[in-house]
């Protein structure tokens, strides 16, 4: 498995998000994070791929369902009919980062084209449901967002270094343009992922910069 659990430094990273998000986004934001979560943590106490393909399975006819349905009495399910369907956004388009999940159950070594559309379907889609529908650059920010995170939590470090190269050129067609304000909390995640490995000083000073210009 390629996924590990959440860390103190991604908390840190979603906390600093969540604070420059306006305040009406900020549920939605915190119960997408809480989506994503559910969804890695199939693959992370999952050792076998068809077991993993099941249960990914429910959660894409779970999330489909919120379009024609009451949420069940799953807390996830319920906080993004409260706090992210209200907003336009389907579970049926959620229903995306499931996908994206599905392309880490493919046989290793995982291709290039396999990492980036694991990336495209799960932080194209975490990113895009949750911004403001400004003109911002999210799908690529959420794509190279993604490929970073798992590149931070591989444990296979070849994979780790692919991920990594691989997002260069979604930072940067991202993180070239102003920011409109309503966005900048998904585009300090994308500049704090492109910095992380650089000392928390100037990421957060980075994330600050954004925050207060959009660049």
């Amino acid at each position: 498995m390629t996924q590990e659990t959440v860390t103190s430094q991604d908390e840190a990273e979603r906390r600093l998000a969540l604070a420059y998000a306006p305040p009406n986004q900020r549920a939605a934001m915190a119960a997408l994070f809480t989506l994503d979560d559910a969804l890695a943590s199939v693959l992370r106490t999952t050792r076998e791929p068809m077991v993993g393909q099941m249960r990914l399975t429910w959660w894409h006819d779970a999330l489909t369902n919120l379009d024609g349905a009451p949420p069940p009495a799953e807390p996830v399910l319920q906080g993004l009919a409260r706090d992210v369907l209200p907003l336009g956004v389907t579970g049926g388009t959620l229903a995306a980062m499931v996908e994206g999940w599905e392309e880490l159950l493919e046989a290793d070594p995982l291709s290039d084209t396999a990492l980036e559309a694991f990336a495209r379907l799960r932080g194209g889609t975490l990113f895009v449901a949750g911004g403001a529908g400004a003109d911002d650059p999210l799908q690529a920010a959420g794509t190279g967002w993604a490929l970073v995170d798992l590149a931070r939590h591989a444990r296979d470090v070849e994979l780790a270094q692919r991920a990594g190269t691989l997002a260069a050129p979604y930072f940067e067609k991202a993180l070239a343009a102003r920011w409109n304000r309503a966005n900048r909390g998904w585009g300090a995640l994308a500049h704090l992922a492109r910095l992380h490995d650089a000392a928390p000083p100037r990421r957060v000073g980075r994330a600050l910069w954004h925050r207060m210009t959009g660049l």
